[in-house]
């Protein structure tokens, strides 16, 4: 088997990651929300405007994760002000980390999570933390198994859906 590229994504990458963002959200959460509120969140967090934007923020990191020159899934990273809830400094969040459903299984999220780690490092992060959603419980084993931990809540409005979100978090040595 190959080996799985991990690579920053620039802003001319910007369409292929609203089409690996949109096709993962979807294969992660459409079968446990309506069509109308994943169609809300999908139009307002996935619009070309807001990619560029999020590509474009200095505190904001993407990369995609590559098999065989084929993007296979994706990190978004926040640091400072662009962070979704406000940590203080020395913290880094991990926003998204998807993989295609196909591609589950095979070390693609622990490569994305690898590189997660090495850029928290390098910013002396002094811990990375992530929300998850409550019902997700294949994303909370993989984190519990990567050593993160439960630490709070807060709530993820999908369309008019106020969803529970643990917020997980793993301290960096």
């Amino acid at each position: 088997m190959k080996e799985i590229k991990i690579k920053r994504i620039s802003t001319v990458e910007m369409y292929e990651l609203q089409k690996i963002g949109r096709q993962t959200f979807i294969e992660t959460f459409a079968a446990l929300n309506t069509e109308e509120n994943m169609n809300h969140y999908l139009e307002k967090s996935f619009s070309s405007e807001k990619i560029l934007s999020e590509l474009q923020n200095p505190d904001s990191e993407f990369y995609f994760a590559e098999l065989n020159s084929q993007i296979i899934g994706y990190l978004k990273l926040n640091l400072g002000n662009s962070q979704t809830e406000n940590m203080g400094s020395g913290t880094l969040e991990i926003e998204r980390i998807y993989v295609l459903e196909n591609h589950h299984g095979k070390n693609v999220g622990l490569s994305l999570m690898k590189r997660a780690f090495e850029v928290a490092r390098k910013k002396n992060a002094k811990y990375i933390w992530l929300g998850v959603w409550e019902k997700n419980t294949r994303a909370i084993k993989f984190y519990e198994k990567m050593g993160f931990s439960a630490f709070d809540k807060h709530v993820f409005q999908l369309g008019d859906d106020k969803q529970i979100d643990i917020m997980m978090k793993m301290i960096l040595t």
